[in-house]
């Protein structure tokens, strides 16, 4: 399974160098609003000094990491909920994705213009999560209104959707976002089905000058998004979408040494993607032999007969065990022969649980 995010925000704050910075796609990038006019979409590898480490071990012919779908959706104004800018093709770019890259401009730059005549972080996220309410508002009164007349048959389980709804409206008009809005096994379904902007998890990307890394710490604005998301129950990453450029053309041996050079271990990317990866509650599998050294994205918690259908629908529906080692085990003893000399290698039913780092290798019988 992949991962599929897409970077919102004001025009002009970074989003598609940072999209170029993730995919080397060369999405077009300008100093004038709405210089993305479609949305750009982007297939990236995720990079995990894991697999190369087992490569280096098993040294096979390909390697093939797990990946990471971007889309950089085109620039939000003011007003887009009420059509304005793009309005409601933005809008349903949105709701396609897993989480939300909410970029925001953390720089000072009198050669690139605002939208907004002025740099200010946190008024321009509130710009962006206001139109996401309003959307959401009028998608729940939509709902209500379908429900309320649909209601008048007397059936309950319309009415206890409506009670939801109703709920669930109530709560947005007061201005929370419907992530937050709790949820039973009852409404879970009704709240899912509207597809609403402000139920998807998002991150805060603050986009910051080069002078600002390593240590952003005293940027102000920078300061201000993470206040806002404390309180909001979400991550912030802090990276400059021009360096992340100029990492992203590197070798993965030069991207290494560059990243030293700044004082840095992992790359705002690294962060990025690592933090998604939390937030959306995935890990990633390994597979590995003379052929192909390969990451695979599963679901916290998933079991083996899950994460073998990953690979193939045929795995799952034919499996009959998992031989699992950790990671660890495995580049302690330096090859699966080893491994199994030492009896590090387990043989695991369909009950377990795949863990973060595993490597497996999946018998079944189709």
């Amino acid at each position: 399974m992949g991962l599929k995010c897409g970077i919102v925000g004001l025009p002009n704050v970074g989003k598609s160098t940072l999209f170029n910075a993730l995919t080397n796609a060369g999405a077009e990038v300008g100093n004038f609003p709405f210089c993305t006019i479609d949305d750009n979409v982007g297939v990236i590898p995720i990079a995990d000094d894991r697999l190369h480490k087992l490569a280096e071990l098993v040294q096979p012919k390909k390697i093939t990491p797990t990946f990471l779908e971007v889309v950089d959706i085109a620039g939000l104004v003011k007003g887009a909920s009420e059509g304005k800018g793009r309005g409601n093709a933005f809008l349903a770019s949105i709701r396609e994705v897993d989480l939300i890259l909410h970029t925001v401009r953390c720089f000072q730059d009198d050669n690139v213009t605002h939208v907004e005549g002025s740099n200010d972080a946190l008024r321009d996220v509130h710009i962006i999560e206001d139109e996401l309410l309003l959307k959401d508002l009028e998608t729940i009164e939509r709902r209500e209104e379908r429900l309320t007349s649909q209601a008048k048959s007397g059936d309950k389980a319309t009415k206890d959707k409506l009670d939801v709804v109703t709920r669930l409206r109530e709560f947005v008009e007061a201005g929370n976002k419907v992530r937050n809005f709790p949820l039973d096994e009852k409404s879970l379904e009704v709240v899912k089905e509207m597809y609403l902007l402000t139920g998807i998890q998002v991150m805060y990307v603050c986009n910051v000058s080069e002078d600002d890394i390593p240590d952003a710490e005293g940027n102000e604005e920078v300061q201000k998004v993470k206040e806002y998301a404390a309180n909001e129950g979400s991550e912030v990453i802090v990276l400059s979408a021009k360096i992340e450029s100029e990492i992203a053309e590197l070798p993965y041996a030069e991207k290494k040494m560059f990243l030293e050079d700044l004082g840095l271990e992992n790359s705002g990317m690294d962060r990025l993607i690592k933090a998604a990866y939390v937030k959306l509650g995935l890990i990633t599998f390994f597979t590995q032999g003379p052929t192909e050294v390969r990451a695979w994205t599963v679901r916290k918690d998933s079991k083996a007969p899950q994460a073998a259908g990953i690979i193939h629908s045929d795995f799952e529906r034919g499996f009959i065990r998992a031989e699992t080692a950790g990671f660890e085990d495995f580049v302690e003893a330096g090859s699966e022969a080893a491994l199994k000399d030492v009896g590090k290698m387990r043989s695991e039913g369909k009950d377990y649980t795949v863990k973060d780092g595993d490597i497996i290798l999946f018998r079944f019988n189709v």
